[in-house]
């Protein structure tokens, strides 16, 4: 934990940053520690700025599903920027990056390229609004669609631990009010909702992660999205998958392929980008085609379908679509969380290991999570032992217990069987 450098180098961001970092969850809040300060990347591993080195379990979160610094992405946005990183201007890889997504994901007709996934969920809510004339939103506690105002009332992410309960200071409540929050999995406050509640007429979208990576890995109850599916069918709203963190990295054809659940609009992201900052808002043809220039509902931006981030991205693109590319990234992720489950189950610890894929969490204090509800009896304490026991390792999870963690193709069967046997000599001595 001797790390001069990087707690020399967080010092002087927490004078010039706000709390020393760009993003609240990198701030190790609650760890008793100063933050990570990374160096570099190659792979599976990253290097801080003390020169030590740690297997990474945390990948951007998530967006790193080849690993860091992988030859052919590299090479692909290398490329890019010798003929020019950034024109404002349409180019040509803009729509080949298109194609391909509208190839691959059976319920996209037609996408719009932004620079982030707040950005594409703001797109996507607007476009609701625009294409049905309404103008509720119905989202679920738990779940985090970005820091746009309508959206953090009870989310995820670095949310819970700025106010688990509520919402950010600075969010007025008028535009909360047309912001609806259930508790996710419920079925009977939905179908209720539904029968019986005027405002459901004036419903625009449901919006929901299908598969949640901002609580930890929280998965739809059976029957669950189809009910959603069904509802919003019925009154003539959209419903909306934030499939930023799901897509592309839990099935080739993110979630909704995984449950064969059709949404009216998906919020594409990380995967996409290669590493670089890019999003997506795709769907329905009609709808897409609300935007100006075609239609009234605006959007913009001077980085959109930036072509250095496009080119990376479809490079990443060009890999996942190879044969058996996710068979071996769930045998790899299997062989990590084999030994991980067997020690919970011998020891009847009060953990859970919640997995999609190359998406898991291990969650401390209780034995099942269905909803943002049960994170009350989470363990952060715990946790935070946990987190600095694999830190002192060299290995680097999200600093954070309402995180999903990542693997990569770059990891190898030694450092997954490093970090196993890390993992269960922590769990045994527990």
């Amino acid at each position: 934990m001797d790390r001069p450098l990087s707690t020399e180098i967080y010092a002087k961001a927490c004078q010039l940053i706000p709390g020393g970092v760009n993003s609240p969850v990198r701030s190790f809040q609650g760890l008793q520690m100063a933050p990570m300060i990374v160096e570099s990347g190659a792979g599976s591993v990253i290097c801080d700025a003390d020169g030590k080195k740690y297997i990474d379990y945390c990948m951007s979160w998530g967006a790193l599903i080849l690993g860091h610094a992988h030859r052919n992405v590299v090479r692909a946005a290398s490329l890019q920027m010798e003929r020019g990183s950034s024109f404002g201007i349409a180019t040509a890889v803009e729509v080949e990056m298109a194609a391909r997504i509208a190839d691959l994901i059976h319920s996209v007709e037609k996408l719009r390229l932004v620079s982030s996934g707040t950005e594409a969920v703001m797109t996507a809510l607007r476009l609701a609004r625009g294409y049905t004339g309404k103008t509720k939103i119905l989202k679920f506690s738990g779940h985090y669609h970005g820091h746009s105002d309508a959206l953090l009332m009870r989310a995820g992410s670095g949310v819970s631990h700025l106010n688990p309960t509520a919402t950010s200071q600075g969010v007025s409540r008028a535009v909360l009010a047309d912001t609806l929050c259930f508790p996710f999995n419920d079925f009977e406050t939905i179908r209720t909702f539904f029968r019986t509640d005027p405002l459901a007429n004036e419903l625009a979208a449901i919006i929901l992660e299908p598969i949640t990576g901002n609580m930890g890995v929280v998965f739809p109850a059976p029957g669950f999205l189809e009910l959603l599916r069904e509802e919003t069918t019925k009154i003539g709203a959209l419903l909306i998958f934030d499939e930023v963190i799901t897509g592309f990295r839990v099935h080739l054809q993110g979630a909704q392929g995984l449950y064969g659940i059709t949404p009216d609009l998906t919020c594409f992201g990380k995967i996409i980008g290669g590493g670089f900052p890019l999003a997506a808002v795709a769907g329905r043809r009609e709808i897409l085609d609300c935007l100006a220039p075609l239609g009234q509902v605006y959007q913009a931006g001077t980085l959109s379908g930036n072509p250095v981030a496009v080119a990376a991205g479809l490079a990443t693109l060009a890999e996942i679509v190879q044969p058996a590319f996710y068979e071996a990234l769930k045998i790899k992720t299997d062989r990590l969380l084999g030994p991980i489950r067997e020690i919970v189950f011998r020891k009847s610890l009060n953990a859970c290991v919640h997995q999609s894929g190359s998406m898991f969490s291990l969650f401390f204090g209780l034995r099942d999570v269905t909803c943002r509800e049960d994170l009350h009896l989470l363990d952060s304490q715990l946790f935070g032992k946990f987190f600095r026991h694999l830190f002192q390792q060299g290995i680097y999870i999200p600093p954070s217990p309402h995180e999903a963690w990542f693997l990569s193709s770059a990891h190898t069967d030694a450092e997954i069987d490093a970090t196993a046997s890390c993992i269960v000599s922590f769990l045994t001595s527990l």
